[in-house]
């Protein structure tokens, strides 16, 4: 392992922005296929591999929805989130904080409880085995109606204290923010954080529609929020944390190449930028193959490492005492020692 490498890994850090149903790789896809006597229309791993070449973001959803389509079971959700946990935790992650999409399940006739009972169980083995802090993010899909996202939001009353939020997902382009006010207001009064995809290919008034209208907590990608310096200097001054993934925005060719990532100039503006890995099984990598390759494209020096690594922290959804003692290995890492 070269210096760079070693140096991002052992920086304790939060994935604030990874989609369960993405990280389902292509070896799993086909043992659940198996386990569950599905055909898939693939014929080996190969093929799917070769079916993720994406030049936009619903080329993605196409493949993804197909996909999810193996998990059937609470046992297959379970290994599907304890498999990354333990990904994300040789890669030094400390805290992650999972989206997942329970319409996505629940529109193809799982109960609404086979998802969140076997994503919450692979949680806490992931807690016990790995010791690492976990949440949970229920994500609405912004394709559909919102009158579903509130059908969802009140299926999912029994398990409100065992997650941390809500959050706004799927198509961004022709569905803006707007259109889920009420279920956003239904969320925060019942306690839950409130996030937002925004500004991945939507324009930067999707990004200003989340913070006035659904007052979210963070945002999602907001990489588009940089063509308003007005926006952008707004963010810099709440403090807003952006949760933004590099080899996705590479994938879904919303950057041409890495090297032109707007990342480094994120840090230079004062934005709290953080690194993620989004759907690593579809885009090319997990949360340390983005920290590394970002890097060294853009050409990240190691305070700007350590900055990644502090707002990840700080922008995680726990509480002081739990962030504490990370933040202080953090300093110490840091520090050389």
């Amino acid at each position: 392992m070269d210096a760079l490498t070693d140096f991002i890994r052992r920086l304790p850090k939060a994935e604030l922005h990874m989609h369960v149903e993405g990280s389902l790789e292509p070896e799993m896809m086909f043992d659940l296929a198996r386990r569950n006597r599905i055909a898939l229309p693939f014929p080996n791993v190969e093929a799917v591999r070769a079916a993720y070449s994406f030049s936009r973001l619903q080329d993605f959803l196409d493949i993804y929805y197909q996909g999810a389509a193996v998990l059937r079971t609470e046992e297959d959700f379970h290994d599907l989130a304890l498999a990354y946990f333990r990904r994300a935790a040789a890669d030094g992650a400390v805290r992650c904080e999972i989206f997942f999409d329970p319409q996505t399940h629940t529109d193809r006739g799982l109960p609404f409880g086979v998802a969140i009972e076997g994503l919450l169980s692979g949680m806490a083995a992931a807690e016990t085995e790995l010791g690492l802090s976990t949440g949970l993010i229920l994500c609405f899909l912004r394709h559909l109606p919102e009158d579903a996202a509130l059908d969802t939001l009140k299926a999912a009353e029994p398990w409100l204290d065992r997650l941390l939020g809500v959050g706004l997902d799927s198509s961004e382009a022709g569905f803006p923010p707007s259109g889920f006010q009420k279920v956003f207001k239904a969320a925060g009064e019942r306690g839950l954080k409130r996030v937002a995809h925004a500004g991945e290919e939507g324009p930067p008034a999707y990004v200003a529609e989340a913070l006035d209208l659904l007052k979210v907590d963070r945002i999602d990608h907001g990489n588009r929020a940089l063509e308003d310096d007005d926006l952008t200097a707004r963010l810099v001054r709440e403090g807003q944390v952006l949760t933004v993934c590099p080899l996705s925005n590479l994938k879904l060719c919303g950057v041409p190449s890495l090297e032109v990532h707007p990342l480094k100039r994120m840090l230079q503006l004062g934005l709290k930028a953080t690194v993620n890995s989004d759907d690593p099984a579809y885009f090319g990598g997990y949360l340390l193959d983005n920290w590394v390759q970002t890097a060294r494209a853009v050409g990240l020096e190691r305070e700007h490492l350590v900055t990644l690594a502090r707002n990840s922290l700080e922008g995680a959804f726990w509480t002081e005492a739990e962030g504490a003692p990370h933040l202080a290995r953090l300093d110490v890492v840091a520090a050389g020692q």
